[in-house]
């Protein structure tokens, strides 16, 4: 494996925990804080969350990590054979898929609409309170395991990789 190649699947380890820490903190406490403000005030904020997030470095990763999982996921597939392969094939799948994938069909619609909400209409909050809030924080915590199972997946098969080469030598 190339010191490239190496290097990135580190990197890819610590970004899978990052962007999965993000995740865990909206499902574990934002969303709820956000849920108990009453009134507009949880639409308000989300749906300027919603526009911030385009902005700043978490999207850079979070979309990042889908081309640099399908460059981990292919290399696997091609070059490597037996767990460590497979481990490290399966974390480029479960990133794509679990967060990625889960992003793009269900968060994102879910952000969309609500954007376009008005913050006075009793429709809205209706939405919020039983569609939104529930749906949005399951899928949420979809991405949230899929994040920390792709580091493991990762870093396990790194490891498993490394041990293997060094015990040929």
């Amino acid at each position: 494996m190339s010191p490239f190649l190496f290097f990135l699947m580190q990197f890819a380890i610590l970004a899978y925990a990052l962007v999965g820490g993000v995740f865990l903190a909206f499902s574990d406490f934002i969303m709820r804080s956000l849920s108990l403000t009453g009134g507009v005030g949880g639409v308000e904020a989300m749906q300027a969350i919603n526009r911030e997030v385009f902005r700043w470095v978490f999207m850079a990763l979070f979309l990042g990590m889908a081309a640099v999982s399908l460059v981990i996921s292919g290399y696997a597939a091609i070059s490597l054979s037996g767990p460590a392969g497979t481990l490290i094939l399966l974390s480029g799948l479960v990133y794509l898929v679990g967060c990625f994938g889960v992003t793009v069909a269900f968060n994102v619609p879910m952000n969309e609409a609500l954007a376009g909400m008005d913050l006075a209409a009793e429709a809205t909050q209706t939405y919020w309170t039983g569609t939104y809030l529930p749906r949005w924080t399951f899928w949420n915590s979809v991405r949230t395991i899929a994040c920390g199972l792709a580091a493991m997946l990762l870093m396990t098969g790194l490891l498993w990789l490394t041990q293997s080469q060094t015990r040929m030598v």
